[in-house]
């Protein structure tokens, strides 16, 4: 193996373990984030007496609905392929994106 295929290698190396580095910093400045489905979303949000939603759509080929909130000191992420029936005592904030790491 060539000198120049070892330092490659490195800058390889190094490259994966600066994006890793940066993944676990995006984790550890958004908090804990707690996938759920539909359903349980709308349970959560049951359970708030005003909450407070981010939404945005997404989707590559089939347009994606995705909602955000946050319960006792969590937050919650759901993802639906149609738009959910939120609460009307609930305040929405519509996102350009919602970015999850």
């Amino acid at each position: 193996m060539s000198g120049g295929n070892v330092a490659a290698t490195g800058a390889g190396a190094s490259a994966a373990a600066a994006s890793a580095a940066a993944i676990a910093q995006a984790i550890k400045a958004s908090g804990v984030i707690v996938r759920v489905h539909p359903d349980d979303f709308m349970r959560i949000l049951a359970k708030a007496d005003h909450p407070l939603i981010v939404s945005t759509t997404g989707g590559f080929l089939k347009k994606n609905f995705q909602y955000l909130t946050s319960y006792k000191g969590l937050a919650f992420y759901t993802k639906s392929p149609d738009p959910l029936n939120l609460p009307a005592r609930s305040e929405l904030i519509t996102a350009e994106k919602i970015w999850i790491p």
